[in-house]
């Protein structure tokens, strides 16, 4: 949600938790996860957050995608309205596409008389992080069919445990904002206080890693947090929504080649834009050129000088051969090269869309 001032198109009031009744515009994201790229974005207006909203868009670019490039899976982000995603309409969608999906079901009276049937039954797998997990099959009354779900119980922490991590979060509520929770309903069972999720899903993964593709999602919060308060997704006006959703768009493609920029240099991890712009911007550049060739020579004050020469270098090198390649390739190719060096840490070395390595397409 973008909180708007001012009078602009489509700025509605709608579900706005941080600032109620507050106008917005409705921002609908699609990412790959684990490499922090954006997709595509649209802007809507703020009252239209329901998932029958954002799925003609999410299905129209999903068909636009060959299909050897479309998602091995979807799930939501971490979000109190995640749970919307788990209705007919959405499951129905990514079945028609063999498309497999993950989401969470919302504690309708059917679901919770699950968990009491289940409760008591000792047949629980190990899930990972004190969590435990069981396979069952549902058909709630606005389904067309019975699907897999996974129900996930943790018991929750003893109480003074609990009370002493709230007064630590007391005093350290000036240093640090509030950490997002995730608000799960609890149970008390034979004594135990537990906490418990439903999870539908077409996925054919075991308990274990369901369970941890579950806990991943909440890792995309930190995309959200990273456009809007680094990159400016919460930082513009417009008269319109088109416009809104052009600028909105043009961020995010500054923020995807930033990212790229910064894994060639640092692959084994997403460089958040707080701590790599002032790692890899300050510096003085200073252009010579003698004879037929322009130098620019870059000096940093930095104390992390030699760290910052490491990387542009690390990078300069690469693009070079890139460069001295060029014409063998296409603008296509050369983008495939360019990616699957960046993110060489997930496709292990290996040039996107071929069995070959990146070494030696690079020669």
């Amino acid at each position: 949600m973008k909180p708007l001032y001012g009078h602009q198109q489509d700025a509605i009031v709608g579900y706005n938790p941080n600032k109620p009744g507050r106008p917005s515009h409705a921002y609908h994201s699609y990412f790959v996860a684990n490499i922090r790229v954006v997709l595509d974005m649209e802007v809507q207006a703020g009252n239209q957050t329901a998932p029958m909203f954002a799925q003609p868009g999410l299905w129209a670019f999903v068909d636009g995608l060959a299909e050897g490039s479309r998602p091995v899976f979807i799930r939501l982000r971490f979000s109190a309205g995640d749970c919307h995603w788990g209705a007919e309409k959405a499951m129905a969608g990514a079945e028609e596409r063999q498309l497999r999906y993950l989401f969470k079901l919302k504690q309708s009276a059917n679901v919770k008389k699950l968990i009491k049937q289940i409760f008591d039954q000792q047949e629980w797998v190990e899930a990972g992080q004190q969590w435990q997990g069981r396979n069952e099959e549902l058909q709630l009354s606005g389904w067309t069919k019975a699907r897999r779900v996974v129900v996930l119980r943790r018991p929750l922490r003893s109480k003074p445990a609990a009370e002493a991590e709230a007064v630590g979060q007391q005093k350290s509520k000036r240093k640090a904002s509030k950490q997002l929770t995730l608000d799960l309903p609890e149970l008390t069972y034979r004594g135990v206080q537990y906490e418990y999720v439903v999870l539908v899903t077409s996925l054919t993964d075991g308990i274990p890693t369901v369970a941890q593709h579950y806990r991943d999602r909440g890792d995309a919060e930190n995309n959200f947090d990273e456009l809007k308060n680094q990159w400016g997704w919460a930082g513009f006006t417009t008269q319109d929504r088109k416009r809104c959703q052009i600028m909105g768009r043009i961020i995010a493609l500054v923020y995807n080649w930033w990212t790229i920029f910064m894994r060639l240099g640092i692959p084994d991890k997403h460089a958040e834009a707080i701590s790599s712009r002032p790692l890899a911007l300050p510096g003085i550049a200073r252009q010579t050129g003698p004879g037929n060739q322009t130098t620019v020579e870059i000096t940093s004050t930095d104390a992390k000088a030699s760290q910052i020469a490491q990387i542009l270098t690390q990078v300069s090198r690469f693009l070079h051969r890139i460069k001295a390649t060029a014409e063998q390739f296409n603008q296509g190719e050369r983008w495939k090269l360019i990616l699957s060096a960046a993110f060489r840490q997930f496709f292990g070395g290996r040039v996107i869309g071929s069995t070959g390595r990146l070494a030696d397409a690079m020669g």
